[in-house]
């Protein structure tokens, strides 16, 4: 019989992995499952409610726009009827910049708030850290034409996302968690309060 500890990590993983798999093959009656109905998801592109997120993904989605997953390890912290995880993914974007089709690839890790209520894990908050990335032509030795100056003004860990999530016409949020600095620093402070139940996070997040 596994012990309850466990048993919690792991359907908070089976949780994380449908997360990615539901999204990505837009399955959004099922991904719809894996938040509770307060669940906020921020990104690049996007930062509100879960409903929101799902709506608007399957606008993109019907689009074309395709924003993929692919996950690596899971760190799960459980204390009662609450969780942090943090899972080493990467998010890839294929799209055109300067009439050049380009896949943008970017290493990081999801942060993410969960809770057990009435028997069932479900999100809370979703919080990607985003600590490097790259962008690629698709046909080889083709000519790139990027604005320099704009896209070392972008932040370090997903300069080249937010750079072609920009041309495409996203509004991109600017001050994203990364591998170091006051973002990242104050994101896991925020989930220490929320392991150790002395921060809600039933409010809109800062």
């Amino acid at each position: 019989m596994i012990d309850t500890p466990y048993a919690d990590k792991l359907e908070v993983r089976e949780l994380i992995e449908n997360w990615a798999i539901w999204r990505d093959s837009g399955d959004w009656q099922r991904f719809a499952t894996v938040w509770h109905d307060d669940g906020w998801m921020s990104a690049t592109w996007f930062q509100g409610s879960a409903t929101e997120f799902i709506r608007m993904s399957q606008e993109g989605w019907n689009r074309g726009v395709r924003i993929l997953h692919f996950l690596g390890g899971s760190n799960i912290e459980v204390v009662g009827a609450r969780a942090i995880a943090q899972t080493k993914m990467t998010i890839s974007q294929r799209a055109c910049v300067n009439e050049s089709l380009c896949d943008v690839v970017c290493t990081g890790r999801f942060f993410d708030f969960l809770e057990k209520r009435d028997g069932r894990w479900g999100m809370v908050r979703r919080q990607p850290i985003y600590e490097k990335d790259r962008i690629d032509p698709i046909v080889p030795g083709a000519n790139l034409h990027m604005d320099l100056a704009r896209l070392a003004a972008l932040p370090e860990g997903y300069r080249h996302l937010a750079y072609l999530q920009q041309e495409v016409g996203y509004d991109v949020k600017l001050d994203m968690p990364g591998l170091v600095g006051p973002e990242v620093e104050a994101l896991y402070e925020r989930g220490r309060q929320w392991l150790y139940g002395t921060d809600k996070l039933r409010s809109v997040p800062d």
